[in-house]
């Protein structure tokens, strides 16, 4: 569906022959270049929303908290720090990318220098994961100031990319191995880690009794989501609800077991987000819009709709 919609329509004749021509490395027609464009930016779509959705399950994990996101700790504030900072001063789209990763790298780490004892807590009453939380937030409201300041001395000439860049946009996409190996070896190490998760989320006070190390899950489980984190939002900005709601709609769906939570939330919130990129390419076609702004459009009432509905089961 990704390849074929947009504002030039493909057939699926076309789509196979633009297919037989790609794999030949001769893309000579226009079916074959736009299903190469198409195609590279859904993939890309795919593994951010596969990444997102499984630093979010990563984060509900390791705050104890329901309405955890990716970004819920600050490092997409230091990847948009890193990235408009690119933008405002230098202009090197090639340097953007490079530069958010650096700047979501550089805030995990104060992040975990700063929050090092709470990672090493050992039980969920220790007030650790609280305490992390807010360590977080003050850092997320310090990047949030400097962003600020940064749009309101920008030129009209970069401010519209740096918005766009910010709400989340795919537009730009390009083919990528680096967030695939990311996501590849985070889900893997995920799943053996999801036994342990298990354990810690029903029994997390008496879990060092039965064999596992908080201290050492938490720290895992931080560096796990801080580096799906920083791989999504310097691939493609700050795109909203995939973290949130996808694994919310997967534990509704199918439990709260990690070893089957984790698999499921990647592929649903890789799927989700092409979707969701796709809408933006259509709906007012040939003006694109902001692929975060579908997803906050989709996820505000599937987020409502899923607490009604969790309302109704409490009754």
């Amino acid at each position: 569906m990704a390849c074929v919609t947009g504002s030039v329509s493909l057939s699926f004749s076309e789509l196979f022959h633009g297919l037989l021509e790609l794999l030949n490395g001769k893309p000579s027609t226009l079916a074959a270049t736009l299903l190469e464009l198409r195609l590279s930016r859904a993939m890309l779509g795919f593994v951010t929303g596969a990444t997102l959705a499984l630093a979010g399950v990563l984060m509900q994990a390791l705050l104890r908290n329901p309405l955890a996101d990716p970004y819920v700790l600050g490092i997409s504030g230091g990847a948009s720090v890193g990235a408009l900072t690119v933008m405002l001063l230098i202009g090197m789209s090639w340097l953007v990318d490079l530069a958010a990763f650096g700047g979501a790298i550089a805030v995990a780490a104060l992040l975990f220098l700063l929050a090092y004892r709470d990672l090493r807590g050992s039980g969920s009453s220790d007030g650790s994961a609280p305490l992390l939380l807010l360590t977080g937030v003050i850092v997320q409201a310090g990047c949030g100031a400097v962003i600020t300041l940064m749009l309101s001395i920008a030129p009209d000439s970069r401010l519209r990319g740096m918005v766009f860049w910010m709400i989340g946009d795919l537009s730009n996409a390009d083919a990528r191995v680096f967030p695939w190996v990311i996501w590849i070896v985070v889900l893997l190490f995920a799943l053996r880690m999801a036994r342990a998760i298990n354990v810690a989320a029903m029994h997390a006070d008496n879990a060092m009794t039965l064999g596992i190390n908080i201290g050492k899950l938490r720290q895992a489980l931080f560096f796990c989501a801080a580096l799906l984190t920083a791989s999504a939002v310097s691939s493609a900005g700050s795109i909203g609800f995939v973290g949130l709601i996808i694994p919310h709609a997967c534990r509704f769906a199918w439990g709260a077991d990690h070893r089957l939570l984790i698999p499921a939330a990647s592929l649903a919130g890789g799927s989700f987000l092409v979707l969701a990129d796709t809408l933006a390419r259509t709906v007012v076609a040939p003006q694109q819009l902001p692929v975060g702004v579908i997803t906050a459009m989709i996820g505000v009432p599937l987020f409502l709709l899923q607490l009604h509905q969790l309302r109704k089961q409490v009754r």
